[in-house]
């Protein structure tokens, strides 16, 4: 017998996300999806706006497992890869709308010091250790503490070493959304020692639907960024900053992916296999969340905007997709597919004293608030 409880709230107030006013969604539900092996549950969270956006997170993961919303005609599509089934999120786990962390992207070598002592990290990532390590936030079951006024809040607490890192680790994430569509996410987390945290969340996006036959890199790409950190063979970004102008790198007057997705003339898109990089915002390290990417689909008229307190948004175009992934609706994903906009500090921040630094302390929580704005072009 499935068990299914919801909560229908109507709110006309304002909701304060870091010094700027959301109105709050409408409407949140909440249901069980299935337990883990070890006879864990898995709960749902469906939240809702009155234009018909909505988006479905699962405690698995703190994931967003899915993001609907209607086209220039009304129709619906959920524009984010990733599974029906909660359990495949467990079994074949590819970080598909997952919250990544402690460290979001990669940390070469997968070590890094802190105060004079080095600390060792899984190698998940051929030399490097990516999202977290082996057992990163993305793969934890994590607790709802609160479900109302279309907000739920999410908890988790990480041990003092947790895959390598320092100090013990109690996060939030908080998903709102808001009745014109935007969904905001906010990451939170307090420490008990001086530690490293880069928290993101993962949906890799397509507008014209998941598994759409067109793919992705249809979609026209903007980004306020005049420079990116390059990356080295094992894509760690070498400490440089690299001005955009001039390369397949420059979105700063919107592009189309495809133009350069597959330009081999760019040792950065050889490397990387396509784009797999982080673009240096122009705006910097904000105290409330500014444009970091525009994305638009020209064919359904969906625009995805994307707004970050970060300094750096990583872009990715699903380079390792390569059909051994089943998504929804046994949609086979590959290359192109999907493409991931994930507001971060910059990667292997911790080896690199020039970039914004992760660290954070006792008594100075760590806070990151992002916004996806879904809505269609008028």
């Amino acid at each position: 017998m499935r068990i299914r409880t919801c909560v229908r709230l109507a709110c006309a107030g304002l909701l304060t996300i870091a010094g700027a006013q959301v109105a709050q969604a409408a409407t949140a539900q909440r249901e069980a999806a299935g337990r883990l092996a070890d006879g864990t549950g898995i709960e749902a969270v469906t939240l809702t706006a009155k234009n018909g956006v909505s988006a479905r997170i699962l405690t698995y993961g703190a994931t967003l497992q899915s993001l609907k919303g209607p086209d220039r005609d009304g129709r619906q599509a959920d524009v984010l890869l990733g599974y029906d089934d909660a359990a495949d999120y467990v079994a074949h786990p590819n970080y598909f709308g997952a919250t990544v962390g402690r460290y979001a992207n990669r940390i070469g070598g997968g070590s890094f010091s802190l105060d004079g002592k080095a600390y060792a990290l899984p190698l998940n990532d051929k030399v490097n250790s990516l999202h977290g390590g082996k057992s990163g936030f993305d793969k934890q079951p994590w607790r709802i503490v609160s479900v109302k006024d279309g907000t739920v809040v999410l908890a988790l607490t990480s041990a003092d070493g947790d895959q390598g890192y320092p100090g013990k680790l109690d996060v939030t994430a908080t998903y709102t959304m808001a009745d014109d569509g935007a969904l905001t996410i906010t990451f939170a987390a307090s420490t008990d020692k001086s530690t490293v945290v880069n928290m993101t969340n993962h949906a890799i996006f397509n507008l014209a639907g998941e598994g759409s036959p067109m793919g992705a890199l249809g979609h026209r790409l903007t980004i306020p960024a005049r420079a990116i950190t390059p990356v080295d063979a094992n894509l760690i970004p070498t400490g440089a900053l690299r001005p955009v102008q001039g390369t397949v790198f420059d979105f700063r007057n919107g592009r189309t992916l495809a133009d350069g997705v597959r330009d081999g003339r760019d040792p950065q898109i050889v490397m990387g296999h396509g784009y797999d990089h982080n673009f240096v915002l122009d705006k910097g390290l904000t105290a409330t969340p500014q444009l970091a990417a525009r994305l638009e689909d020209p064919a359904s008229g969906r625009v995805l905007e994307v707004s970050t307190t970060e300094p750096g948004v990583q872009l990715y175009t699903g380079n390792f997709l390569d059909g051994t992934y089943i998504g929804k609706s046994r949609h086979v994903y590959r290359m192109g597919d999907g493409v991931a906009l994930e507001p971060q500090k910059f990667p292997d921040s911790p080896n690199k004293p020039a970039f914004v630094s992760a660290r954070v302390n006792p008594g100075k929580p760590y806070r990151h608030v992002m916004i996806y704005k879904l809505s269609v072009a008028k």
